[in-house]
C-alpha cells in the first residue's frame, strides 16, 4: 500500500488509451495536488491487458523507469483490480509502490478531511479498497490457518464494521445546518462542477463579504472551512463552504461543493454526502463547466455533471448553468461552446450563461439567472405606524426584497416579496397587528 501524506515522492505516472493521444494532464494535476512530484511518465495505445492492464513491453518500461529515476511509486490513471495491482507491483524494482487513481484520489479526500465524520468516512473507503487487495496478496491457507487467531484481513473487517455502525450513530450536520437555514427564511443556492471549473471563485465573487483581493492576503494557515480556496488545486474544496450573498436584495446562503474530476469513484464521493446532499437540499444550483476546454470535454463533463444531479434529485428546473473562462475564448468559440450546452442541457434548465469570473464579466446575468429560479410569494398590506409595524418592516428588511414602505398618516403600506415560507410568516405577523387582512393583498 501506498504511504499517504508523504510529501514529494518521486512518482511516475502510468496511462493507457485505446486511442491516442493519451492524456495525463489531469492525472499529473492530481498528482501534485496531493503531494507527488512526478519525474516520468509511460502511455499506451490500444486495448487493456487482463493481467497488468498494460502490455508485458510496457510493464518492463515502467519498472525502468521506476529504478532510474529512483521513483517511490508508480501511479495508474485507471481502476486496478485486485490481481492487476498485485501483478504490476511485483513487476516493480523493490521498494516501488503501485497505486491506483482510486486510491489517490482516496488519497486527497485523505488530506482535506477535517472534521470527524469526514475522517471516519475516508477511512471506511480506504479499508473497504484495501481489504480486496490484502487477501489478493495473503496466502489462503494461512488465512483459514489464522481465521480463530485474527490477521490483518480479519482486523480490517472488524474495523469497516465498527465504522460502518459508529457513522450510522453519528448526527448528519449537513442535516441540521441546512434547517437552520430553511428557519431563518435563507433560500440555498449550491455551486457544483467539475473541479477547476472556478467554483470557489465564483462564491468569493458573489459573497457579500468576502473578495479575491482579501483572499490573496489571508495567512497561508487559515482553515479551509473559513474561507473558500481559489488556488489551482484539485479537490481543494472538500468540505462545504458556504457564505451570504445578496441577490436583488433577497439573502442568499451560497454553498461551494467538492469538484467532480473523470471517472471519479461515486462510492468514495458518497463518502462526503454532505457535499453533494447540499445540490440537492438547493433552490437553485449554478453548475460551473470550465469552456475554455475543448469542446468535447466541454460536452462530456457538462453530461456528467447533469448525471450526477440527477442522482442526486436535483431537478432540471433549478439547474442554472455557467459557461466560465469565457474571455480565454473567442467570440466565435463562446458562441460554439453556448450551442453544445444547449444541445446536452435539459430544456427545464436556465440557458447557457457565459461568464468570465474573474474578470468579472456577465456576473449580473448569472445573478438574474439565479433570481428568476428562486422560489417567491408576494406580501402587501396596510398596517398601523406603530412599534410592532416597524419590527415587522425591519424583519422585512433582513429577509425579503423591500420593494416599498410607504407612510401615510397613521398608516404604514409594506410591500414585499421572498421565500414563501417567509412571507408567510410576515402574514402571520401582521395578522397580528392588523387582525382583518387589506383587501388589496
Amino acid at each position: 500500500m501506498s504511504r499517504p501524506n508523504e510529501p514529494n515522492r518521486r512518482t511516475v505516472i502510468a496511462k493507457r488509451s485505446p486511442t491516442a493521444p493519451v492524456e495525463t494532464d489531469e492525472i499529473r494535476a492530481l498528482a501534485r495536488a496531493t503531494g507527488y512530484a512526478v519525474v516520468a511518465e509511460r502511455t499506451q495505445v490500444g486495448p487493456a491487458d487482463p493481467g497488468t492492464v498494460f502490455g508485458a513491453g510496457t510493464v518492463d518500461e515502467l519498472a525502468t523507469l521506476a529504478r532510474t529515476n529512483a521513483a517511490d511509486c508508480v501511479v495508474v490513471d485507471d481502476t486496478l483490480t485486485p490481481s492487476q495491482h498485485c501483478s504490476l507491483e511485483s513487476a516493480m524494482p523493490d521498494g516501488t509502490t503501485v497505486i491506483d487513481r482510486y486510491r489517490l484520489v482516496l488519497e486527497r479526500f485523505e488530506q482535506g478531511a477535517d472534521t470527524r465524520r469526514a475522517q471516519l468516512q475516508v477511512e471506511l473507503a480506504r479499508l473497504q479498497y484495501e481489504l480486496p487487495r490484502l487477501i489478493e496478496s495473503a496466502d489462503e491457507g494461512l488465512l483459514n490457518a489464522q481465521t480463530e487467531k485474527g490477521s490483518p484481513v480479519y482486523d480490517v473487517r472488524d474495523r469497516i464494521d465498527h465504522l460502518r455502525s459508529t457513522l450510522e450513530e453519528l448526527p448528519d450536520p449537513a442535516d441540521q445546518f441546512r434547517s437552520r437555514r430553511r428557519e431563518s427564511g435563507f433560500d440555498l443556492v449550491t455551486i457544483a462542477g467539475y473541479t477547476n471549473a472556478g467554483k470557489s471563485t465564483l462564491l468569493r465573487r458573489l459573497a457579500d463579504d468576502l473578495s479575491l483581493a482579501a483572499a490573496d492576503e489571508r495567512p497561508p494557515d487559515r482553515r479551509a472551512e473559513d474561507s473558500a480556496t481559489v488556488a489551482d488545486r484539485l479537490f481543494e474544496t472538500l468540505e462545504t463552504t458556504t457564505r451570504r450573498v445578496t441577490i436583488d436584495g433577497r439573502p442568499v446562503l451560497a454553498t461551494d461543493t467538492v469538484g467532480f474530476v473523470d471517472e471519479l469513484p461515486h462510492d468514495l464521493v458518497e463518502s462526503f454526502s454532505s457535499t453533494l446532499s447540499e445540490a440537492a437540499a438547493a433552490d437553485v444550483v449554478v453548475l460551473v463547466v470550465d469552456a475554455s476546454e475543448p469542446p468535447e470535454q466541454v460536452r462530456e463533463r457538462l453530461a456528467v455533471s447533469l448525471e450526477v444531479l440527477e442522482a442526486q434529485g436535483v431537478d432540471d428546473d433549478r439547474i442554472v448553468p455557467a459557461l466560465n473562462k469565457v474571455d480565454r475564448l473567442s467570440r466565435r468559440e463562446r458562441a460554439r461552446r453556448c450551442s453544445l450546452a444547449e444541445a446536452v442541457l435539459p430544456t427545464a434548465a436556465a440557458e447557457p450563461i457565459p461568464v468570465s469570473v474573474r474578470e468579472r464579466h456577465n456576473l449580473e446575468s448569472l445573478r438574474e439567472a439565479v433570481r428568476a429560479r428562486l422560489p417567491e410569494a408576494h406580501l402587501t398590506r396596510r398596517l398601523p405606524n406603530c412599534d410592532e409595524t416597524m419590527s415587522l418592516v425591519s424583519r422585512a428588511y433582513d429577509r425579503t426584497t423591500v420593494d416599498a414602505v410607504d407612510y401615510d398618516g397613521d398608516e404604514v403600506t409594506l410591500t414585499c416579496r421572498g421565500r414563501p415560507s417567509v412571507i408567510e410568516q410576515l402574514r402571520a405577523a401582521a395578522d397580528r397587528i392588523a387582525p382583518r387582512p387589506d383587501r388589496g393583498e
